[in-house]
């Protein structure tokens, strides 16, 4: 029933915007669509400064997070490669792989929620998780805290980030701090940015012939907004499902987070932007290739069996999505004393 209303709305919603673009595709592209900005967004209750932003980035790229000192958060979101590690479920703590494909961190501040599941309500929270799972960086709050406090580098830095704290290093601190510098990794200047903001010849005539499919034909159902998707959560095979291997039936996507017999299946709309640079596709990571990703979706969730020619165009508007990827130096880290615990290897339960 609830998969029957899901496409029901899909198909209402292709209906409504074939209907009110069909003289003006541009017009109805702005109504669906809005450009990256040029500027970072501002973080509700997590006021960015230079001096946090600095210190998220030492952050990110400190393997020292985890037990082992090998893993950190550039290790499966490596900011060189578009946000991923074209991989397809990550390897972590020792060479564990992951349950799923790691989404992008490129624009991950315009989505809805974080992780395939959306179980973390913003960057933040996210950047708690991988810290502390076994299969990721199997670290605690308080050896992270540990290892941060025993270098002096660390305690100046953080200070600086947050003057007001007495005691300024802290788990939650240190969230605070990866959030606001993931959230200057934005890709804007897109081709389709400058389609919606009026540029009619940046398109070519197939980008234009698949930005109208990837709307007429209802994908704009799921992925519409600012980041062409992350918005909403959606079952994963609502017409027709994948095979296994595309959708391993023992992930049950959000039932895990809410426990709700018709959360089966559903996952976050990932965000479309730059997704013809982070292959491999879906939350399994089993497609490498983004037309046979369109032809699944097609299949899948519309119940379309689009021509060859048809999922070469939507690819071709799909590669219009891809802006500006942001230029990050690796920082220099802070050095280790001998109070800095020493990096673990062995696979343990804790």
């Amino acid at each position: 029933m609830i998969r029957h209303l899901f496409l029901i709305i899909t198909l209402v919603f292709a209906a409504v915007t074939m209907a009110s673009g069909a003289d003006d595709p541009m017009k109805q592209a702005q109504g669906l669509f809005k450009p990256i900005p040029q500027t970072p967004p501002a973080i509700e209750g997590n006021p960015a400064s230079p001096e946090k932003v600095e210190l998220g980035r030492m952050l990110y790229f400190d393997p020292r997070l985890s037990e082992s000192h090998l893993i950190s958060c550039q290790t499966c979101h490596n900011v060189g490669l578009a946000g991923v590690d074209l991989q397809e479920t990550s390897t972590g703590h020792g060479w564990q792989r992951g349950p799923r494909n790691a989404p992008t961190v490129l624009n991950a501040v315009y989505n809805i929620a974080q992780f395939w599941d959306g179980r973390a309500k913003d960057l933040a929270e996210q950047a708690k998780g991988p810290v502390q799972a076994g299969v990721e960086m199997n670290s605690t709050p308080e050896l992270a805290v540990g290892t941060l406090k025993s270098m002096p580098g660390y305690e100046k830095a953080f200070a600086a980030a947050f003057p007001d704290k007495e005691d300024p290093v802290t788990f939650d601190n240190m969230a605070k701090a990866i959030e606001v510098f993931e959230a200057t990794l934005i890709t804007p200047n897109a081709p389709f940015d400058k389609y919606l903001k009026g540029d009619a010849g940046v398109l070519s005539a197939q980008e234009k012939k698949g930005l109208s499919l990837f709307m007429n034909k209802g994908c704009a159902g799921c992925h519409n907004g600012i980041n062409v998707g992350g918005q909403g959560y959606f079952p994963f095979g609502l017409v027709k499902k994948p095979g296994a291997d595309i959708l391993p039936p023992e992930d049950k996507g959000r039932y895990a987070v809410t426990k709700t017999a018709s959360d089966e299946y559903v996952f976050k709309a990932p965000s479309l932007r730059n997704i013809a640079r982070t292959p491999p596709y879906f939350h399994s990571g089993q497609v490498w290739n983004l037309e046979t990703a369109v032809a699944v979706m097609g299949s899948a969730q519309l119940g379309a069996t689009l021509t060859e020619q048809e999922t070469r165009d939507i690819e071709a508007f799909l590669v219009s999505l891809n802006g500006d990827l942001p230029e990050v130096c690796h920082p220099l880290l802070p050095e280790r004393t001998a109070e800095t615990p020493q990096p673990v290897l062995a696979v343990k339960k804790r």
